[in-house]
């Protein structure tokens, strides 16, 4: 079982930046792929960006390309989003998951999930 709580968000002017913590505790956190998603009411939620365990990165969203970044320490079982020069459109609840080993855009490919980080870009 592994348990996940995010942090970090709030209401940012446009052009700013947030950093969004994921911190997991359970049963070898480590070794789990780490997605990042956001999702918009009346939308289906997306994948944004996500770490394996080997600390490989894969970006599922253009739109996020050159302004945020995904890291991990496992010393202290933490996933970080580095959200830079934030648009409106980047408004939505961010969500962390775990999933096994890979990194996959898909929602279904995660067995754990946190409740949520509400994050507002608005001037």
């Amino acid at each position: 079982q592994l348990q996940l709580a995010e942090s970090g968000g709030g209401l940012v002017q446009p052009g700013g930046s947030l950093r969004l913590s994921c911190v997991a505790s359970g049963f070898g956190p480590h070794k789990y792929a780490i997605g990042w998603f956001r999702q918009v009411p009346g939308k289906e939620r997306e994948a944004v960006l996500c770490i394996d365990e080997d600390s490989k990165v894969k970006n599922f969203l253009d739109s996020v390309k050159g302004r945020f970044t995904i890291s991990r320490n496992n010393a202290e079982n933490t996933i970080s989003l580095q959200m830079n020069n934030l648009k409106p459109e980047d408004t939505a609840v961010y969500f962390c998951a775990a999933g096994n080993y890979v990194c996959y855009p898909d929602d279904y490919e995660y067995d754990y999930w946190g409740q949520g980080t509400q994050v507002t870009v608005s001037s």
